[in-house]
């Protein structure tokens, strides 16, 4: 039976090497310029034969050299891309973990009789319908703790971000599909965005008289961008990544 969705990383494991950089209209120009030589061979014949010589060796630097390049490329990529697809499935399954501990108080409920392996999916299961919970909850404030708005706190989520930051800015970045790269983007930026509000919620140390205001508004940004850090982890564990820790 197929199935009805296939993870974005199952695509991109499972998509035939690209073979060319080259947009496709540009053969399609090469080839309707060889088509034109034959007509044009009526009325100037050493016209069309110099334009055919022309586009043959453009044809032959396309269709050739930059698959060859393109090949060498791909090659070097399929080397190392299971180890940067786990990196980035780690980076994103510690930060849920650290979501549901941190910020939602998660505690899950296991026997402990049961084998590690049986324990640790149990774990994953009940975090999952926590995050599940939480994105269909209109407002999620009363489900954070008060200890998000601590300096640890803002030292652990500038920590993930940088790491995504990072994982954007390494060698073979330029080999992540875009619309993982879209998703890495954008989950970067809503966790820089909770640290300010983390910052803002504890302005009212200092402005002891807007205490009120301060206190409202950077737990009302904070819940906004939380959410939005659920939806994408969410997306990202939906398209295949968020992976534990792999045994030795």
């Amino acid at each position: 039976m197929k199935k009805l969705f296939v993870p974005l990383r199952e695509k991109i494991d499972k998509k035939l090497i690209t073979f060319t950089d080259t947009p496709l209209i540009i053969y399609c120009a090469v080839i309707l310029g060889l088509s034109a030589t034959f007509i044009i061979r009526r009325y100037n014949e050493d016209l069309a034969l110099n334009l055919f010589s022309e586009l043959l060796g453009g044809a032959f630097t396309l269709f050739i050299i930059n698959v060859l390049l393109v090949k060498n490329k791909n090659k070097r990529w399929l080397v190392v891309q299971d180890h940067v697809d786990y990196l980035i499935a780690r980076h994103v399954n510690r930060l849920r973990d650290g979501l549901a501990t941190r910020v939602f108080s998660f505690r899950p409920h296991v026997k402990t009789e049961l084998s590690e392996d049986v324990i640790l999916a149990e774990i994953r299961n009940q975090r999952d319908a926590l995050f599940y919970q939480l994105v269909n909850t209109e407002d999620i404030s009363s489900r954070i703790s008060k200890d998000l708005f601590s300096e640890d706190n803002y030292d652990y989520f500038n920590e993930k971000a940088d790491d995504i930051w990072n994982l954007l800015n390494m060698k073979y970045s330029e080999y992540l599909n875009p619309q993982l790269v879209s998703l890495l983007i954008e989950l970067h930026t809503q966790l820089k965005d909770i640290c300010a509000h983390i910052r803002l919620y504890k302005k009212a140390d200092l402005f002891v008289d807007e205490k009120a205001y301060y206190q409202a508004s950077g737990m009302k940004g904070a819940a906004a961008h939380l959410k939005e850090v659920i939806v994408i982890v969410n997306r990202l564990k939906q398209e295949g990544y968020s992976e534990p820790a792999r045994k030795i």
